[in-house]
């Protein structure tokens, strides 16, 4: 039987978006803060030698042309103001929550509600700034040792770490302006516009290849499939759940009585989202992003073995990939996205209980258990969409970085969003919604008549 509420969902109309002018201001509102964060992509830093940026990125190895420059939107390739992206944001948020989970102030700091959650966004900012500066200084003598910099010295360093910095905190306050006065999360879309931007110059380098004759025309229309087939798969398990049935007992509320009900506690596939591709693929970038922008300057003997052994495509690269995709899996979603043991209490103190579990310690044993379980599902699912575009890539010589870990991040976002933009439409048609769906108790008018006068 369907419920009111997918009644109401299923007869949302698009065509009412017009009507809507909240959500439509909420949409023009992020569209003009992502295009002043495209034009940012362009505006160079000072400093540097545009000639020989050119002329090294031509040539640059596979570092910076994949995941990195990616997630920048190719300002890192033209070594925009924005050429650290909003990445030393999420490594800060991300490191903030785990240390939450581990460090009993934090801890308890988190529990007490809004005040609380004003300290932590402080204390992720703070590391935002401490990240970003790291890798601001490591960028700007990278630079100076490639000769991309028309006067090195301290005055270049400087600039270009003030410039670097400033542009991914001016980034951070329009993700945070985006997820406060538009629509979506705000570092979120920054990300999805970073990757669409880059998505019809791959395409049109992929298909050039393919008219010189570089990638057969079998290869080129299987690459096409999978994409499909891979955005297709992702949606389906991004979707997938496993509901564990909640019993409420019958209780009384002062006077009143209410009986007894039955709910479901939902538990996504992947839990952790695309945070364990995204750190898999950070740290064995490293090496090679490091290597590239130092020209060979920094590369010795322990850095020749990595570089030989953990690039792109090598079978030690592909092994430990998955091996650390599936350890952030389990560890992030134990650690961060959902707890076993704060899950059970919060059921006991809600009076739930799952069927033939005692509540407490044995509920919080028995949703670990099922967990468990379905990480193995959930995180051999994330190594698969990212080891397949790598392994095809490795064997095909395909130059387009089609990366899993940019679809998983698409798609996810482009869900989220459109169920936002639903759940304004939703709020705004709210009352033509309940007459279409005929909801019981609607416009009926009681027509009980008292008693008779004599």
């Amino acid at each position: 039987m369907v419920s009111a509420a997918e009644q109401m969902a299923a007869n949302t109309s698009w065509a009412a978006l017009g009507k809507a002018t909240d959500l439509r201001n909420r949409i023009l509102f992020t569209i003009g803060l992502l295009i002043v964060y495209r034009l940012g992509t362009f505006i160079p830093v000072p400093g540097i030698d545009a000639a020989a940026l050119r002329q090294f990125m031509e040539q640059a190895g596979q570092g910076i042309g994949g995941m990195v420059s990616m997630f920048t939107g190719g300002a890192l390739g033209r070594m925009g103001i924005f050429a650290l992206g909003i990445m030393p944001y999420i490594s800060a948020s991300i490191i903030v929550q785990l240390l939450t989970s581990m460090v009993p102030s934090l801890e308890q700091l988190k529990k007490e509600g809004e005040q609380g959650r004003k300290k932590i966004n402080q204390y992720t900012r703070y590391g935002t700034v401490a990240l970003a500066t790291a890798q601001a200084y490591g960028l700007a003598v990278s630079l100076e040792q490639g000769d991309l910099a028309t006067d090195p010295g301290m005055y270049f360093r400087m600039a270009c770490m003030i410039t670097l910095v400033g542009g991914t905190m001016f980034l951070m306050w329009l993700g945070e302006q985006i997820t406060q006065r538009g629509i979506g999360n705000g570092i979120s879309l920054i990300i999805f516009v970073g990757i669409i931007a880059e998505v019809p110059a791959a395409i049109a380098q992929f298909f050039a290849s393919g008219r010189s004759g570089a990638i057969s025309p079998a290869v080129i229309i299987g690459v096409m499939v999978m994409v499909v087939a891979v955005i297709m798969f992702v949606v389906f398990m991004e979707r997938a759940l496993r509901k564990i049935h909640i019993q409420y007992p019958r209780r009384q509320v002062g006077m009143k009585v209410y009986d007894g009900g039955s709910s479901h506690l939902p538990v996504k596939v992947n839990p952790a989202g695309v945070i364990p591709a995204i750190f898999a693929s950070s740290l064995l970038l490293l090496p090679t992003t490091i290597s590239a922008f130092s020209s060979g300057a920094a590369t010795g003997p322990v850095m020749s073995w990595l570089l030989a052994n953990f690039g792109p495509g090598q079978p030690l690269y592909l092994l430990f990939f998955v091996a650390m995709i599936v350890f952030f899996a389990y560890f992030y979603t134990f650690n961060v996205s959902f707890k076993p043991d704060d899950v059970a209490n919060n059921l006991k103190n809600q009076n739930g209980f799952v069927p033939g579990i005692r509540p407490g310690k044995k509920t919080a044993e028995y949703i670990e258990y099922v967990v468990n379980r379905i990480l193995v599902l959930g995180s051999g699912y994330l190594a698969l969409v990212c080891l397949l575009p790598e392994v095809l890539r490795g064997q095909f010589a395909i130059p387009v970085y089609f990366g899993g870990t940019s679809v998983l991040i698409v798609v996810s976002v482009t869900m989220d969003t459109i169920q936002q933009v639903q759940s304004h439409l939703l709020a705004h048609q709210y009352e033509g919604l309940i007459e279409k769906s005929q909801l019981r108790g609607r416009n009926k008018k009681r027509t009980k008549r008292g008693p008779s006068r004599r």
